[in-house]
């Protein structure tokens, strides 16, 4: 088994918080175990253009509270392509790195099974991404954080719905998965979740209404997945279908990606970062750290990225008994 001396280090589409400390950690655990660490700038598209640079401990100084990522993202349309890959690796080998980390969510980590694949490179995932919905962690990094915001948010939609006796759609990010959307719900004391996991022939919103709009209850906040229309779908039925309701819609969008990162996610980025390094020294590749029951696993990213995590369908049950 052939040793790694240098490896790079990059996040890759949308920033969550949390990465900062990911990058923390890997590249003081690196350095820890004697490697040499370069930074890649600006993800998939900064190795094809050959934005690095060698990080060292103080680098990552004072970067564990901060939001976003100190690496810079984008999204790479070159990098789909075999060329942007090919391209990719040779600029790996003019810097002389020999292994990648990669924090991000789904289509980051489908790049990282790409490049192995095709030029056989070791790569460790990091799940970086406040949808929470990758196969086999408990939790992705930057999810927590972003499902405080989320709550503190609706805390406040609350009160002027409460006094203008409103319905409020609020939107929330997770495209396919409904994470955010249910829990948020749960901890926020919403009336409704409307997620793309609730797979039933069930009309949600003439559920909702049948059930959560009575005399004693003359506000009502319903969480929304972004997807399908999202919100503004949901208002407009309303105005149609119930116009003696007075609707509301709130977009919160990507003030739900930013803000300092939990100490949740402090904590997991951290364990995760030193857990890359050590899969590395294990000899260990192409694997996604995970958490599962407060344990490190490995998870073959490959798996990770395809199989679609499911909802806890207990949590639907909790949120609709709790909304009466």
């Amino acid at each position: 088994m052939r040793s790694i001396n240098t490896i790079g280090i990059l996040t890759s589409g949308g920033d969550s918080p949390g990465m900062n400390a990911a990058i923390r950690a890997v590249t003081r655990s690196a350095i820890y175990s004697g490697m040499k660490v370069f930074g890649i700038y600006r993800g998939w598209e900064g190795l094809i253009n050959g934005e690095i640079k060698e990080l060292t401990t103080e680098s990552v100084s004072n970067t564990i509270q901060r939001g976003g990522t100190i690496l810079k993202t984008a999204r790479s349309d070159a990098f789909r392509t075999v060329e942007g890959r090919n391209q990719a690796y040779e600029t790996m080998q003019r810097f002389g790195i020999e292994a990648l980390v990669v924090i991000g969510g789904n289509g980051s980590l489908s790049g990282a099974v790409e490049l192995a694949r095709e030029h056989d490179v070791p790569v460790i995932g990091l799940p970086g991404t406040i949808d929470n919905d990758l196969y086999g962690t408990d939790s992705t990094i930057g999810y927590d954080t972003a499902l405080n915001t989320i709550v503190e948010c609706v805390d406040k939609i609350r009160d002027t719905a409460t006094s203008h006796d409103r319905i409020f759609f609020v939107e929330v990010m997770g495209r396919d998965a409904g994470f955010l959307a249910q829990n948020s719900a749960i901890a926020a004391g919403a009336e409704a979740a409307i997620i793309p996991e609730d797979e039933t022939h069930i009309d949600q919103l003439a559920s909702f209404i049948e059930r959560g709009i009575r005399k004693s209850k003359n506000s009502s906040i319903v969480i929304v997945s972004e997807k399908d229309g999202g919100a503004m779908h949901y208002a407009e039925r309303v105005r149609k279908e119930y116009p003696q309701y007075n609707v509301r819609v709130s977009i919160l969008g990507h003030l739900q990606r930013g803000g300092t990162p939990t100490a949740y996610d402090r904590i997991l980025a951290s364990r995760m970062g030193v857990a890359a390094i050590e899969a590395f020294n294990e000899g260990q590749r192409n694997v996604m750290i995970g958490v599962k029951d407060d344990k490190i696993v490995y998870v073959p990213i490959a798996r990770a990225v395809k199989i679609n995590r499911p909802i806890d369908k207990e949590l639907i049950n909790v949120l609709s008994i709790l909304s009466i």
